[in-house]
């Protein structure tokens, strides 16, 4: 306790709430879609954010309690989207046997060291490159909502640009009060007196099995949360330079998703975007003082979990634009630094580069997210690349 209270920071417990922030107001609506294409009503629904507050509360503090390093969890937001549009034909009950089935296999490919191992073959210029190709948009993202809301996203911006400057570890805190302020001042405090007060109870429904949801649903569910959520994931704590075994937080994550399945808790996986926050350098300029913005994530994701209907007003009241340009700018510097990491080395460059351009593109094969086929380009190129071909003659 005394450790935790000499290495905390105000830059670090500020990067942990606007993990949550971002992670809750960026898809939390996706989320409800998904739960409205199971067949939740509206007290299930409750419970879905519950358990998912819950379970991504408890594992990023623990985690990172355990590991000392800045361990941030999220629900699968892809994962979230291919159930809204894939639940329709199936009872509730039915889906979350969906859930358990697809926290099995993310169990098992924990247990078994498999990810772990496939992780160290991918060369830190390659994941890199990955990493700051799933980013890229986020900072795109600040310039996208300055189109439509460019007196908001300017304050934001020009904040930052003079907090950088003036007090660095703390600019990221001085653009959210920015924004902030910004809005409630240009909505004369209506926004705040429209936030409901409610919490909420937890629904437990028991799963039940159908062969053709778990194949048709489940194998999918876990694909995209292996490929586009914790394949990154691992390449944000491999470029700050974190060592944690991969292998046991990825079990940790599905032992949370079967055990919370039953309460809505579809999926938990290691974050990318939000966890690019809490481990750069603008969370603390000592890496080993940064486990502190998991555990700070970690609790206010209980809190979140704990108010229930409340905390969808709560993030709703934020404009998009904000928190567009919120994460876009908390996310410079992870971008900047991925992309000079992924650049650095002669050798790698060009591989890298396919690696960065194929994960920006967007492509998907099979259902497979880009981060995967980024990832698998770059790794071509630096096979063919390293054949040394004989001169004739």
């Amino acid at each position: 306790m005394l450790r935790i209270l000499n290495d905390m920071s105000l830059s670090a417990l500020v990067a942990g709430f606007v993990a949550v922030l971002i992670g809750f107001a960026s898809s939390v609506a996706i989320v409800f879609q998904a739960a409205q294409a199971a067949g939740a009503d509206s007290s299930t629904i409750i419970s879905w954010i519950m358990a998912l507050g819950f379970g991504m509360g408890a594992t990023c503090f623990f985690l990172s309690l355990w590991y000392r390093s800045p361990v941030i969890t999220a629900w699968s937001t892809p994962g979230a989207a291919l159930l809204a549009t894939s639940l329709g034909n199936i009872t509730y009950a039915e889906a979350i046997g969906v859930f358990v089935f697809a926290g099995v296999l993310t169990l098992l490919t924990g247990v078994s060291g498999l990810f772990d191992k496939v992780m160290r073959l991918v060369p830190l210029p390659i994941a890199c490159a990955m990493l700051a190709g799933v980013l890229f948009k986020f900072g795109l993202s600040i310039f996208d909502a300055m189109m439509s809301d460019v007196f908001l996203v300017g304050i934001m911006l020009l904040t930052y640009l003079l907090s950088k400057r003036l007090v660095p570890r703390y600019a990221v805190l001085f653009v959210l009060v920015a924004g902030v302020a910004f809005v409630l001042a240009r909505s004369d405090g209506s926004l705040v007196s429209n936030i409901a007060s409610e919490v909420g109870g937890l629904v437990w429904v028991w799963p039940e099995w159908n062969l053709g949801a778990l194949l048709g649903i489940g194998i999918p569910l876990y694909i995209v949360t292996m490929t586009s959520q914790n394949i990154p994931g691992v390449a944000v704590m491999r470029s700050s330079g974190y060592q944690t075994p991969v292998s046991s937080l990825i079990s940790w994550t599905g032992f949370t998703s079967i055990i919370l399945a039953p309460l809505g808790g579809f999926a938990f996986n290691l974050a990318a975007i939000t966890a690019a926050i809490c481990s750069g350098e603008e969370c603390h300029k000592d890496p080993k003082r940064r486990y502190i913005a998991g555990l700070s994530a970690g609790i206010f994701y209980g809190l979140a979990g704990l108010a229930g209907a409340s905390v969808v007003t709560l993030f709703s009241i934020f404009p998009a634009t904000m928190v567009a340009a919120l994460a876009g700018i908390a996310l410079l510097g992870t971008i900047g630094m991925n992309l000079k990491n992924a650049m650095a080395d002669d050798a790698n460059r060009e591989a890298a580069l396919v690696t960065f351009l194929v994960t920006v593109s967007g492509v998907s094969f099979g259902g497979i997210a880009s981060a995967f086929w980024g990832i698998l380009f770059g790794a071509i190129c630096l096979v063919i690349g390293n054949v040394k071909v004989k001169a004739k003659g």
